[in-house]
């Protein structure tokens, strides 16, 4: 009877070990797994083909970034240029063949020379310049980026429609973004186990010198490694210009960091000499899944960010537990025993994963949502106070009207804001609201939302060549008129003035700077002497206009495009704000309106942003309830200065 105690607790403790062993081999995998299998718990709609597809297209641009990304790291250096390069390729493309009349074939060619010469410079500043990588591609980062609106003239440019097909989907269901991430990470698992070069890069990566001294030619190496990660960002510019439609110049920003993180996740080490291409795969696939199942969840957008940064560390961490138990590294030469142990875990793992997420479907079979009754709002930005006051009005009439709202925040980044709008159509939601980034980069996932019979309420910004239910809206163009009027005449017709702008490259921006321009033609006298992007934003706003001040110190008035730039340009002006300088803002923000009232802004155009959210939603529940609605509701601007400040509510 001992014995056979002890035979079975033997068997048991080799079996727990065995298990321990493997999740600690696979942990990205592992986590993979239970992420798929707590989402499909906690919503319906996770679990739906629509919404996995919705998943792999996500994946797509930063899995094609990864990949390239993952050859750098395998050897031990990094690249945050790629973002940057992917968003000057498309560019590159868009232009060459659009302005420029270049045929499509050819200005695919000249996008992907563009990627691997970018890549190249970055290998030359490495191996031969001795740059640290992190320098060296910090500073194509710039680079690539300040070319790309250089090149654009920091507006969108239309992709070809041949191009465009790209982001369009094959017998109606399999979209090509996923089928290109697919087959670059077949060719990131050749390159990286079956050939010279791959076995170069995790050699590099393991120690440098050794692999110099036993006759590696690292610094040839290093070049091609860059060269394959530039080419692979050019790809994913094209993918991500592909489903936007456009080739925007600042596109792709921040994705450098979603490229690297999903390399970490999946499992590969920052030191070097780890790293394969199925382990990037899952680690994009884990960040898609995360932001597609909080926002199915209704997250809040400043929550997604701490529970992704959460992640992160945690797959750094799972990472070094695993070395310390002496874990396998994913490394290459393994053995063809390895990789059939390998492949029979996917495919295990897949079949737990598939029994489990069925069996959670049972929990779901039943309910029954009135979808009339919840709407989605995706938000250009809540890192401005005018969305904010935006979303405000907006919660404030669905919790009036008893309705479930869902904001989401795209954070200035149109490819976001897509993937938000395919997360509500997969809900299944009674209306979608959007304040697109771009009114012509939102248009192929309008046209989605169109398909799926959703109707689409536009707020403050229009949907290009889509269709909208209603256009909830003040006229930018009509604003920055009665800015211009406005300044002009307190400056008594003439003087010099410089204009603060907004993000290069959106709509708003446009649509105000090119209001203000044609106001300011009644006026001769008065003189645009400099004019310069402060991005929205209220420091960049101070330290934009003291650099302007230093070579026009004598200017007589500030047009900002919002007012955050405005308050900080006020900051710059210091006493003469208000005084001997005259400065005028956009919005009606409550900062904005205080300062008014302290006479250091002189006026700000006033769009009432909380009376914009409120509308919106109202329409929306209406168009949901099958209701009329007008199809443009335009909320009047206002010019507030000092004297009329006192009377106006917002």
């Amino acid at each position: 009877m001992a014995t056979d105690t002890l035979k079975s607790t033997t068997g048991a403790g080799a079996a727990s070990g065995g298990l321990r062993r493997l999740l600690l081999d696979n942990g990205a995998l592992t986590a993979l797994i239970v992420l798929v299998i707590a989402m499909s718990a906690l919503s319906g709609d996770f679990m739906t083909t629509d919404n996995l597809l919705n998943v792999g297209v996500q994946a797509a641009v930063t899995a094609i970034l990864a990949f390239g990304v993952t050859f750098v790291i395998v050897s031990a250096g990094i690249d945050l240029s790629v973002g940057s390069v992917a968003a000057l390729s498309a560019t590159v493309l868009a232009w060459s063949a659009t302005s420029q009349g270049v045929p499509v074939a050819m200005a695919v060619v000249l996008s992907i020379a563009t990627g691997i010469a970018c890549g190249l410079v970055n290998g030359f500043l490495i191996s031969y310049g001795k740059l640290p990588p992190f320098i060296a591609t910090l500073a194509m980062l710039s680079v690539a980026r300040g070319l790309s609106l250089v090149v654009s003239q920091g507006s969108p440019i239309a992709l070809p429609g041949s191009v465009s097909h790209l982001g369009d989907t094959l017998g109606g269901w399999l979209p090509v973004p996923v089928l290109v991430m697919v087959v670059m990470g077949l060719i990131t698992a050749f390159v990286l186990g079956r050939t010279y070069i791959g076995r170069s890069m995790y050699a590099i990566g393991g120690n440098e010198e050794a692999a110099r001294l036993s006759g590696l030619r690292v610094k040839r190496q290093k070049l091609a490694i860059y060269a394959f990660s530039g080419l692979f960002a050019a790809a994913a510019g094209v993918v991500l210009a592909a489903r936007l439609s456009s080739a925007q110049p600042q596109a792709a920003q921040g994705y450098e960091l979603d490229a690297i993180a999903a390399v970490v996740i999946g499992g590969a080490s920052l030191a070097g000499g780890t790293g394969k291409a199925s382990g990037t795969l899952i680690g994009a696939l884990i960040l898609a899944v995360l932001r597609n199942g909080l926002n199915l969840l209704s997250v809040s957008a400043f929550w997604q960010q701490v529970v992704i940064g959460v992640v992160i560390a945690l797959a750094v961490l799972l990472d070094t537990l695993r070395r310390k138990a002496g874990a396998t590294p994913a490394a290459a030469g393994t053995s063809g025993g390895g990789k059939g142990r390998q492949a029979a875990t996917y495919l295990l793992a897949a079949v737990v994963a598939a029994a489990i997420v069925g069996g959670m479907s049972f929990l779901h079979g039943g309910s029954s949502v009135a979808k009339s009754q919840k709407i989605g709002l995706s938000l250009s930005t809540l890192n401005n106070p005018f969305f904010v006051q935006i979303r405000s009005g907006a919660q404030a009439e669905a919790k009036k009207l008893g309705v479930d709202l869902t904001v989401t925040d795209a954070q200035n980044d149109a490819s976001q804001q897509a993937n938000q709008l395919q997360n509500f159509t997969s809900e299944g939601l009674g209306t979608i609201i959007v304040n697109p980034v771009d009114s012509d980069a939102v248009t192929p996932a309008a046209k989605a939302v169109n398909k799926s019979d959703i109707p689409l309420v536009a707020v403050d910004r229009s949907v290009n060549n889509a269709d909208t239910a209603a256009l909830v809206a003040s006229d930018n163009v009509t604003g920055g008129k009665l800015a211009a009027k406005t300044l002009a005449e307190k400056l008594g017709g003439k003087g010099t003035i410089v204009i603060l702008q907004g993000q290069a490259g959106t709509s708003a921006s446009r649509e105000r700077g090119s209001g203000f321009a044609d106001g300011l033609k009644a006026y001769p006298g008065i003189k645009v002497v400099a004019k310069q992007p402060a991005d929205w934003d209220r420091t960049k706003g101070l330290d934009v206009m003291t650099n302007l001040l230093q070579a026009n110190p004598d200017i007589d008035g500030v047009f900002a495009e919002n007012d955050e730039m405005g308050l900080g340009a006020i900051k710059a002006l210091g006493a003469k704000a208000g005084k001997s300088v005259q400065v005028i803002g956009f919005d009606g923000t409550a900062d904005g309106l205080t300062a008014v009232k302290a006479g250091t802004l002189y006026a700000s155009v006033a769009q009432q942003p909380t009376e914009l959210g409120r509308i919106a939603v109202r329409n929306a529940v209406d168009v949901a309830e099958g209701g009329k609605v007008a199809k443009s509701v335009m909320v009047p601007v206002k010019v507030v200065t000092r004297e009329n400040v006192a009377g106006f509510t917002g």
